[in-house]
């Protein structure tokens, strides 16, 4: 089966041909299928988003699509910046200015609480739709934290990791994130069903 990875992130094309990889299975980035056209995601939560995307990019290859909407929810800002994380300081903003944002936004606050969620949607050639999530909670540090990783990852403590994403090898960080917690699920959800042989 062919399934386009509905990214232009080569990091997250290598984590999903990493879980499925199975011999029958030959997994493509948008670029390799010569898919280049940019999705808005305008759904009101990451499920919406990632199925939207996948399904504009099932309408033009005809073939399997796998993707994913992620982003960082901080309990004193009501689940902000959700699924608005990548545009959270404005459409052109740099990781940099995205967490001065947010840093500002917690000032003096004590409840630090936060978790990094992603839906992995998952399209067949004849239209079924499957999703699963994954998440992983932290806290948001004061100050950076570590140089690794992209986005907010130097201001995410991780319980598990006990240790900023930014200061976590991608061998660390891959092991338990939400992304590869959302892409097993699906995984299981998809032999489960058939899907995948």
């Amino acid at each position: 089966m062919k399934i386009i990875a509905a990214t232009s992130n080569p990091g997250k094309v290598r984590e999903i041909k990493k879980i499925f990889s199975l011999p029958t299975l030959e997994i493509l980035s948008m670029k390799e299928a010569g898919i280049d056209i940019e999705v808005e995601e305008n759904g009101t939560s990451f499920e919406e988003n990632a199925l939207i995307k996948a399904r504009a990019i099932a309408r033009l290859c005809g073939c399997a699509v796998v993707s994913d909407d992620s982003g960082l929810c901080v309990d004193a800002l009501g689940g902000a910046p959700g699924i608005y994380s990548a545009r959270y300081a404005g459409d052109d903003a740099t990781d940099g200015e995205r967490i001065e944002k947010l840093l500002s936004a917690l000032a003096g606050e004590k409840n630090r609480d936060a978790k990094f969620v992603s839906v992995v949607a998952f399209i067949t050639p004849d239209g079924k739709e499957f999703s699963a999530e994954g998440e992983v909670l932290g806290r948001i540090t004061e100050e950076l934290k570590g140089n690794g990783g992209f986005g907010y990852d130097p201001v995410f403590y991780s319980y598990e990791l006990k240790k900023t994403f930014g200061e976590a090898s991608a061998d660390e960080k891959n092991s338990i994130s939400h992304r590869a917690r959302a892409l097993h699920g699906l995984y299981q959800t998809l032999k489960e069903n058939n899907i995948l042989n």
